[in-house]
């Protein structure tokens, strides 16, 4: 997997929503009970019991989201003592949940540093070109239509999933999926891990499908251990759906400007 680090592709406005949803993100994350828990010094299984009451209140599951059946127990977020041993106690839900809603609030969250500073670093670096092109409201409402779609897609799919699924991805996909549509020929200096780290500038259009190409296949469970643990078919239908609302704006759209070559000798000294 390359890792993308600068894109040639200047904006003419400040992307403030791309940045507010940075913003977002990483509050939100920091105020999660079991992040919170952990820089406090609580124990492991305190932790884990107060981020599973968590994300049952606030993430999306899509067997709630398909069939709007509700767990009849959940976790509390306390540490109990059963006939199994030591684990996290359940109870009836003592909150109303609107499953619409939970995919909403499920876009700010986010299960480990590692899958809030990728997604953050992707929004970063394709979101504000996307949003100046946009403009600041129409992007926000891009932005939480692709999460939505993604979400809806990703249950329709695994309509009997108790899981609950958390992350941004599935609305930055969608800015992925615009930013193949509208600037395919933008260079990006992307890293490949080669033994070490290799700084290539390559086209927009390799970059980002090939990332879509393996979420597809990851999406298959193919090449993947973890396929289980990521959403990745939501990866797939946040990009579609990304790509068919940027595609009437193609036509539209002002091509990148041309990188500059480093220049030697001569050339150099004309410049």
């Amino acid at each position: 997997m390359v890792i993308p680090v600068h894109d040639v592709n200047p904006v003419r406005h400040t992307p403030y929503v791309t940045y507010a949803l940075i913003a977002v993100n990483v509050l939100v994350f920091l105020a999660t009970p079991g992040v919170a828990d952990s820089v406090a010094g609580g124990s492991d299984l305190s932790r884990l019991c107060h981020l599973q009451a968590f994300l049952d209140h606030y993430a999306a599951v899509p067997q709630e989201l398909v069939h709007h059946r509700m767990p009849g127990l959940v976790p509390t977020g306390e540490v109990g003592v059963g006939p199994q041993g030591t684990g996290c106690v359940v109870a009836a839900p003592d909150y109303d949940k609107s499953p619409a809603l939970s995919v909403l609030t499920a876009m700010f969250l986010h299960g480990s540093w590692l899958h809030l500073l990728g997604n953050m670093l992707f929004l970063l670096i394709f979101g504000n070109n996307i949003e100046d092109r946009l403009g600041h409201v129409r992007f926000t409402l891009f932005y939480v239509i692709c999460g939505y779609a993604a979400s809806y897609g990703f249950a329709y799919l695994n309509s009997d999933s108790g899981d609950p699924l958390i992350g941004a991805s599935g609305a930055i996909a969608g800015v992925l999926g615009a930013y193949l549509v509208l600037y395919p020929k933008a260079r990006v200096w992307v890293l490949v891990p080669l033994l070490v780290f290799l700084p290539l500038r390559l086209p927009a259009w390799m970059v980002l499908g090939f990332w879509f190409a393996l979420q597809a296949v990851y999406s298959s469970g193919e090449g993947v251990a973890d396929a289980g643990t990521v959403a990745y078919a939501a990866h797939v239908v946040g990009f579609l759906a990304g790509m068919l609302l940027a595609w009437p704006l193609r036509a539209g759209t002002p091509p990148p400007p041309e990188p500059r070559r480093l220049l030697w000798g001569r050339q150099a000294r004309h410049t």
